[in-house]
């Protein structure tokens, strides 16, 4: 059953006030860290170096919470339906695509988190979140098992990017060439 309050109400046309909030932070947090991921990982070996490798796999830890979170609230509480004028506007075709980025996006929103923590477990190398609070190792230590998930961390965290960077073409073509105001739609409401 779809939980709502006064502030989600998905027939105004816009997102709920937790459903931006999730957005916009979880956004903000996935460009940091392909971007300290893509810093890191020419950086030759130093102290600086292994700082944002903890970072980065502690701030990977927040982003699986944050994503968990965000994807129970969307499944408890219902997005506001595309308007009608966009939904004739659009051809069947960039339906599709909108329904796939966003269950990959989802997918991904897990996984690439989940595939660094391996990766980091079976090198040897622990996850501790904010330097404190140690997580279990996520699979066994093994130099083999790490040497085959280390392409995959990589590989996700890529796929990941080019799908934001396909969800943030579509908004801004939907917003600027199409006029269809979809921006507003994820944006607070005053």
């Amino acid at each position: 059953m779809m939980n709502e309050t006064p502030l989600d109400n998905p027939s105004s046309g816009n997102y709920s006030l937790m459903a931006v909030l999730l957005h916009w932070l979880l956004g903000a947090a996935l460009v940091g860290l392909f971007a300290m991921g893509l810093y890191m990982a020419e950086m030759p070996i130093s102290p600086l170096r292994l700082k944002l490798f903890n970072w980065h796999k502690w701030a990977g830890i927040c982003v699986l919470v944050l994503s968990v979170w965000r994807l129970v609230w969307r499944i408890t509480h219902r997005p506001p339906p595309l308007p009608e004028a966009i939904q004739q506007d659009m051809p069947r075709w960039q339906h599709l695509a909108h329904a796939l980025t966003q269950y990959a996006m989802y997918v991904l929103f897990l996984v690439v988190p989940l595939v660094g923590w391996a990766y980091s477990s079976a090198a040897g190398f622990p996850v501790v979140v904010f330097g404190v609070l140690p997580l279990p190792d996520f699979v066994p230590a093994d130099k083999v098992l790490a040497e085959i998930i280390k392409p995959w961390h990589e590989i996700t965290a890529v796929s990941l990017a080019v799908l934001v960077i396909m969800h943030v073409a579509a908004a801004l073509k939907h917003q600027w060439l199409d006029k269809h105001a979809l921006i507003q739609r994820m944006w607070p409401r005053r």
